[in-house]
């Protein structure tokens, strides 16, 4: 599926459908496929955008968490989106909770999977020499609990981007970014309802990181996944799908009066 990516002024997104606002930020190789499924699903009932975020467009003192958080902070401001439904895996997670924590008054709910913010396994220790295709292949695939989930199209798309030497430079920014950017002090102040959707075979972030972020963010739940790795909505959407479905309806219910 084809979706139209509409430009106003600095800011490129994607925005379908209607009804409350369900924000998707993407991760550090993140691109639209990964949110096909999650998009299809729920823009028949929400209006669902995803803005394209500037990994390599900013210049390298903002190439950061942070500087990515300011982009969404101004992309909020200049939609005027309210009442938001803010869904970040990976980097985007991380990007997701230092916005809330900076800028809560737009943000109805969270939902994070496979967030960095507390820890994560980068690239590993060798960063890819350029031109090694079977290496990004095989980090790529280390991604999903199935290998074969990394497509060619996929592993293309990481090549792409590996193979450029300043999209790398950025890379190794934003992750070295990512790393300092330890939030654990800080998320006991999330107010909003918080989903926490994980797979159970994830490597990049276990297990263990989606239980501490449960213990210190206190409206928050979490679901596992099982036979899943990093990226949840991309190789479980069906299951994704209906454990963030469950949550945000339950948001709508009013409140029974005891």
């Amino acid at each position: 599926m084809e979706y139209e990516i509409k430009q106003v002024d600095k800011f490129r997104f994607v925005e379908e459908g209607e009804g409350e606002t369900l924000m998707l930020l993407h991760g550090l190789f993140g691109a639209l496929s990964n949110f096909q499924d999650l998009i299809e699903y729920f823009r028949h009932q929400y209006k669902v955008v995803v803005p394209l975020l500037p990994l390599f467009d900013l210049d390298i003192l903002h190439t950061s968490v942070g500087g990515l958080a300011k982009h969404v902070h101004k992309f909020l401001e200049k939609r005027n989106y309210q009442d938001v439904h803010l869904l970040g895996n990976s980097l985007g997670g991380h990007v997701a909770l230092v916005h809330i924590l900076k800028h809560p008054e737009r943000i109805k709910s969270l939902i994070l999977t496979g967030s960095s913010g507390l820890f994560e396994n980068g690239m590993g220790d060798s960063y890819p020499k350029r031109g090694d295709y079977e290496y990004i292949k095989k980090k790529t695939e280390l991604t999903f609990y199935d290998p074969a989930t990394a497509t060619k199209e996929l592993v293309d798309e990481v090549y792409s981007i590996t193979n450029n030497r300043i999209k790398v430079i950025k890379i190794i920014a934003l992750a070295k970014s990512a790393i300092r950017n330890n939030l654990g002090e800080e998320l006991n102040q999330i107010k909003q309802p918080t989903l926490l959707i994980w797979g159970n075979n994830d490597t990049i972030t276990p297990p263990f990181v989606a239980r501490e972020f449960n213990k210190l963010i206190p409206n928050s739940e979490l679901h596992f996944i099982d036979k899943c790795g990093h990226a949840p909505m991309m190789e479980m959407p069906d299951e994704f799908n209906a454990i963030l479905h469950k949550f945000l309806k339950k948001l709508n219910q009013p409140a029974t009066v005891a």
